[in-house]
């Protein structure tokens, strides 16, 4: 007999503390489907004749606990539904390490001999457009004129050369793109094309992390374009 059934109607705390279960093991605290129903049949054995079990408030307890026991399921099966997920997603994104990405972005890292590719990102129309080239250290190294163009992304290349056509150093620059819109001077948006190095499992708000070619890591979501 189990001496903690209340004969006035069915606990609604399903928890207890101290209990070990048959093989064992320790329980987690929590009533099983088993130990409910276990409860419900011995407290009808029970229970004082002249005072029997509401039907209504035995009724709404039994949906309370299967309601709570099927929501338990749902959560775990979303859960293993999830991290299955987002281990294809990581290893899908796992064939883009050795790729080019388009990433949002003014900064770059220049390889020995490869030229640098980005894209003015605008929806207007700019005029006397010009690209700012600047080493680790804020020199400007070269300025490029881009002229004028109609609204729309704008691709460009850097062949790696100062304003003097000499050949600079391997390293990580900083591309900055003006104009003229609608009368006024402005920095544009930009986006680089950047190598992926690696491919991290971050935390489930964060996802799949690309982690690129200079120690710049982005989500893979921020991913604009693949290839170059």
């Amino acid at each position: 007999m189990v001496d903690s059934v209340n004969r006035s109607g069915l606990s609604n705390d399903y928890y207890w503390q101290d209990n070990k279960i048959e093989d064992g093991q320790k329980d987690n605290g929590k009533l099983s489907q088993e130990d409910f129903f276990s409860l419900l049949t011995e407290q009808l054995s029970n229970q004082d004749p002249t005072k029997p079990v509401d039907n209504d408030q035995m009724i709404a307890q039994m949906t309370q606990f299967t309601m709570a026991d099927s929501l338990n399921q749902l959560n775990e099966k979303f859960d293993t539904f999830a991290a299955s997920m987002t281990s294809n997603q990581a290893l899908q994104a796992s064939s883009l390490i050795g790729q080019n990405v388009l990433i949002q972005g003014n900064e770059t890292v220049m390889q020995e001999g490869e030229d640098v590719t980005g894209m003015i990102i605008t929806d207007q129309a700019s005029y006397s457009m010009k690209l700012t080239i600047q080493n680790s250290y804020g020199e400007t190294v070269r300025v490029m004129p881009l002229g004028d163009h109609a609204a729309g992304n704008i691709e460009f290349t850097w062949d790696g050369k100062d304003q003097n056509g000499n050949q600079l150093p391997a390293g990580n620059y900083t591309i900055k793109a003006n104009g003229t819109v609608g009368g006024e001077s402005e920095e544009l948006v930009t986006a680089m094309h950047r190598h992926v190095d690696s491919v991290s499992l971050a935390s489930s708000s964060q996802g799949i992390i690309l982690n690129l070619q200079g120690e710049q890591s982005v989500k893979l979501s921020d991913v604009l374009e693949i290839g170059s």
